[in-house]
């Protein structure tokens, strides 16, 4: 058994056993280990101590079980904390934030078991973060968790420093340089971005062991709510989101950077939907279709660098102005993919099986969302023919990487239920 192997036999102990007093002795006893290894080979593997783990585990179910409607001193009690001060005091300690506001704020999520063989997982503390931000010069500042409005979901990448800062750690160097180039050449032609701030001595980012750091400006205004793209005036809404897309694409083409080049098609084609015909019912003359419409169209359609991951969520207002973050995952790819994209993440932010009204309307947004994006880079007509393949490209990617996501298991559902809606009504997407 490798220490991997170990350390997830614990996280699974822990897991099983929150309502209950955990010590690190025990822990050790169950491993095989004296103390001291065991307290480095845990903070290897997770990334921070593991008493410090075992206590954000219980706030984090303790505050999901009050979100269920639960009175917030009897789960306090549950899991092991003598009072609501305490409790009170270490989830500010831990969060940043109190345990109502939380509630008021954000959406509680069934907090999901980690698995450290199905994903990259390095939990970094509020204290590592401060003695990284010495480098900036800011580890006086405060130091928030990451959280989405309207999902609920954490961010285990990024901690809001302050209120002008987001300190980002990845483990894989090409990302980030990805952020950083394309950031600063979005900003050259005049378009608000999330360009890095430089330490005190100099460096766009630095390494502290297997993890890099690096520091942006805070983008400070509203992110798009998809809700919210539903109320009103929603062609309004989604020719602007389309026009935006289009804009940040004419400042991307102009990008001389290299980035990991897509072939979506053949990812499709021996990847996502062998993988989606194992978990549902995917109609032969769907992929028949796709193979053989899709495959002719595919080479004539531009490419160039693309967000990738351009939802609601990461395009960023205020006033008069706009911008996009989180570039981490930009790729050379079909320009459409990201407009599809766009229009796809709405459907599945408010996705629900029989509400037939607001479906039809989704059909509609989307088109909006294309005619704003071609009213600024003008689509040719392969492209047009290719949109309702590209949103079903973009299902089929979402269903057979969310499938083998333990944490996303909520979203996997989702995704699934809109890949059979959007084969039902395949005919109605093309433009």
């Amino acid at each position: 058994m490798d220490n991997r192997e170990i350390i997830q036999n614990s996280i699974d102990y822990i897991e099983e056993n929150l309502k209950t007093e955990i010590t690190a002795y025990e822990l050790s006893e169950n491993a095989g280990f004296s103390i001291y290894h065991y307290y480095r080979l845990f903070q290897s593997a997770v990334g921070m101590p593991v008493m410090q783990y075992i206590i954000r585990r219980k706030l984090i179910n303790a505050v999901y079980d009050t979100s269920q409607g639960q009175k917030m001193i009897n789960t306090a009690l549950i899991y092991g904390f003598d009072t609501h001060a305490g409790f009170y005091k270490a989830f500010k300690r831990e969060f940043g934030y109190t345990p109502s506001e939380f509630l008021k704020k954000y959406k509680a999520k069934k907090p999901y078991r980690i698995n450290l063989f199905k994903e990259e997982h390095i939990m970094v503390t509020h204290k590592k973060v401060s003695e990284v931000l010495k480098k900036w010069g800011l580890q006086n500042e405060t130091i928030k968790d990451i959280y989405y409005e309207k999902t609920g979901n954490h961010n285990d990448s990024a901690y809001y420093v302050g209120n002008d800062y987001v300190i980002k750690f990845t483990a894989n160097v090409g990302k980030l340089k990805n952020h950083i180039e394309l950031s600063k050449a979005i900003e050259n032609v005049g378009l608000w971005s999330a360009t890095v701030i430089r330490t005190e001595d100099g460096k766009e980012y630095i390494q502290d062991g297997e993890l890099y750091f690096y520091l942006t400006k805070r983008l400070n205004g509203s992110q798009i709510k998809s809700g919210d793209i539903y109320e009103g005036d929603y062609d309004r809404k989604g020719r602007f989101v389309g026009e935006i897309i289009g804009q940040l694409h004419l400042a991307l083409k102009e990008a001389d950077i290299i980035v990991n080049d897509v072939d979506m098609y053949e990812n499709v084609k021996n990847w996502a939907m062998p993988k989606v015909r194992e978990l549902m019912n995917l109609p032969d003359y769907i992929c028949k279709d796709y193979i053989e419409v899709f495959g002719n169209l595919y080479p004539k359609l531009p490419k160039q660098i693309i967000h990738r991951d351009p939802n609601p969520g990461n395009i960023i207002v205020n006033n008069e102005r706009w911008g996009f973050i989180d570039f981490e995952l930009s790729e050379r790819n079909l320009r459409i993919y990201d407009p599809c994209y766009a229009a796809t993440a709405v459907l599945s932010e408010n996705f629900s099986i029989g509400a037939d009204k607001k479906l039809t309307q989704w059909i509609e947004l989307c088109r909006s969302i294309i005619e704003g994006y071609d009213s600024v880079v003008k689509l040719s007509e392969e492209e047009r023919k290719a949109i309702p393949y590209v949103i079903l490209s973009n299902q089929l990617i979402c269903v057979a990487w969310f499938s083998e996501q333990e944490k996303y298991k909520e979203i996997y559902q989702i995704n699934k239920a809109i890949t059979n809606w959007i084969v039902n009504n395949f005919d109605k997407l093309h433009i």
